[in-house]
């Protein structure tokens, strides 16, 4: 008897293996393929099973690298972005991106190392409160209490960031939670009766707003971000195009709907196209489908969309009449509702004098600029861009001025091309953005669009396209300036500049180099036009330095507390 026990003993001990071993084995059940990360004391057992496992993971230079770099991934992939970082100051620093990720939708799948659980709450040597700290900004959070429970967790972590509203999750994991054994075990099944988000449409609600585009004389749609994220392109375009409803776009929706397309009059809001603000403006029947209505799109409310009868199509319902009346709520996923949209639709609407009026807007009051053969423009430097890469580049931006200009004159086509932080507006987001987008499409070329001021705050970022020979194209926008800080204080500011501008800076064709990367300066079109064909051909890491107008605005632009039809410098 004693002899058959000490057997059974050592099968079950056998079977056991660390929680580091589990962290593995979770990464491998939901099919990640690459980590992001920065190691430290708190996660030195989970990076010690990262080494034997043999795991791709991208070293970058700082946590905030990590985390945006993550969301490039997620944004071009449609896949969870992973991240790892240390206890302390290693999870802190992730808090920009964390924050970012939850009000731009994107999802992530963090980790965060952790004191060890008897010395919580000692104030031990990195020890930070992280899941207190990320509590308002993650959709969910854990932190590991025992070693068995971490596969259940991370199944549901998962699920919960890439399902419903999509947004980030932490888990927490103390270091001895990382190095106590544990049973290894297979979660198939996931229990949260709490969370169950809608995706199919309330049949009424679709009939109601068909009923009412029947109706309409002057239909919109305005398509957001839940587009993209619910791939929702062709039923958009096929609802669209059977009721001739002209289409804008928020920062964060364009490529959903096709920029060259007769019905896509562009991005609306404060810097969006006149013939898309009068839209919004003068329509009879709102239709915004995964959009949030937030305050850059709207302008002043009280001259948004007044006209109108508002339908909101979102699958988050926190976001439906929280900021503009709504007359037609859905929830639901977008490509659900859109799918019962087009099962149910009836007769086509009558739209033609609407749509002739805003092509009449869109073809005499374009987006447009003065040109001048002594500047480079930001504006023209756009157009080479796309031009030079066929408009089939994934682009990422920081945040400012040029992503503004990237956003009017790159126009998009095609889905997924577009990296960009909206909600939060983050400097320093677009370089490890497009390192990320870069490592999930391997097969785009990948453009980063910066300025000057943004790409100081993550330029170190640098030694990851050198360590990994990873052919990114940093297009820095260089005014010398935070020129969209500048911009406020010249027309708001009575020209007061107030520590916007930055006439000390590095300079960035040296900064590549000391990186072993090529960089060259660029001070007029031919020049820019030369070196993005020579980066392209290349296929290496390479930084275009260009020297725009100083003293270039973005426009058309509507002033705080004006409304959409109200824009300021609309001719040029």
């Amino acid at each position: 008897m004693k002899a058959s026990w000490v057997a059974e003993q050592k099968t079950v001990e056998s079977s056991l293996v660390s929680g580091a071993e589990l962290f593995i084995q979770g990464l491998k059940n939901e099919k990640v393929e690459v980590v992001f990360g920065y190691p430290g004391g708190a996660v030195l057992p989970i990076y010690d099973a990262l080494y034997k496992a043999e795991m791709k993971h991208v070293l970058t230079r700082h946590e905030q690298g990590a985390i945006h770099a993550a969301q490039g991934y997620a944004r071009v992939t449609g896949n969870p972005g992973v991240v790892l970082a240390t206890s302390g100051p290693g999870a802190t620093n992730l808090v920009t991106g964390i924050a970012d990720a939850m009000i731009d939708s994107i999802p992530l799948v963090i980790f965060t190392g952790q004191v060890a659980t008897k010395v919580i709450g000692t104030d031990a040597f990195q020890e930070a409160d992280i899941v207190g700290i990320t509590m308002p900004i993650t959709k969910h959070n854990y932190q590991v209490q025992k070693a068995e429970d971490l596969p259940r967790i991370m199944k549901e972590a998962f699920h919960i960031a890439n399902t419903g509203r999509k947004g980030p999750v932490l888990i927490d994991i103390p270091k001895d939670i990382a190095v106590n054994k544990a049973p290894l075990k297979e979660v198939s099944d996931i229990h949260l009766p709490g969370y169950q988000p809608t995706l199919k449409p309330n049949i009424l609600q679709v009939k109601r707003l068909n009923e009412a585009l029947q109706m309409s004389k002057k239909p919109v749609l305005l398509t957001g971000a839940g587009v993209l994220a619910a791939n929702a392109e062709e039923e958009l375009l096929a609802f669209a195009e059977y009721h001739q409803i002209p289409v804008v776009q928020t920062l964060l929706g364009l490529g959903g709907f096709p920029a060259d397309h007769p019905l896509c009059y562009g991005m609306a809001g404060m810097h969006g196209t006149y013939a898309a603000n009068m839209a919004l403006y003068d329509c009879d029947l709102l239709i915004g489908v995964g959009a949030r209505f937030d305050d850059r799109l709207t302008g002043n409310l009280e001259h948004f969309a007044k006209k109108a009868v508002v339908a909101h199509i979102d699958i988050d319902p926190a976001e439906i009449g929280k900021n503009v009346p709504t007359e037609l709520p859905i929830v639901g996923c977008a490509k659900e509702t859109l799918t019962a949209l087009n099962q149910t639709c009836g007769e086509k609407g009558n739209s033609n004098e609407w749509v002739i009026q805003l092509s009449k807007y869109r073809s005499e009051l374009p987006l447009m600029y003065k040109t001048n053969d002594k500047e480079l423009k930001p504006q023209k430097l756009m157009e080479i861009l796309h031009e030079v890469t066929k408009g089939a580049a994934i682009v990422s931006t920081d945040v400012g001025q040029h992503q503004m200009w990237a956003a009017q004159y790159y126009t998009f086509s095609t889905s997924n091309r577009w990296i960009t932080s909206g909600g939060l507006g983050t400097m320093g987001f677009g370089f490890p953005a497009a390192i990320g987008a870069k490592v999930g499409r391997p097969d785009l070329p990948v453009v980063a669009v910066v300025g000057d001021g943004g790409f100081q705050m993550t330029l170190q970022e640098l030694g990851v396209l050198q360590d990994w020979e990873l052919p990114v194209i940093v297009v820095i926008v260089n005014n010398k300036s935070l020129g969209m800080v500048r911009q406020w204080q010249e027309i708001f500011y009575e020209k007061r500049y107030s520590h916007s501008l930055l006439d000390i800076q590095p300079d960035f064709v040296k900064l590549a180099s000391a990186y072993g990367i090529e960089g060259r300066r660029a001070e007029n079109e031919a020049e820019v036009r030369e070196a993005l064909e020579a980066a392209l051909s290349s296929n290496k890491p390479f930084v275009l330095d260009c020297a725009v107008s100083a003293d270039e605005n973005v426009y058309p632009m509507i002033a705080p507390g004006k409304g959409l039809h109200e824009m300021i410098g609309v001719r040029g």
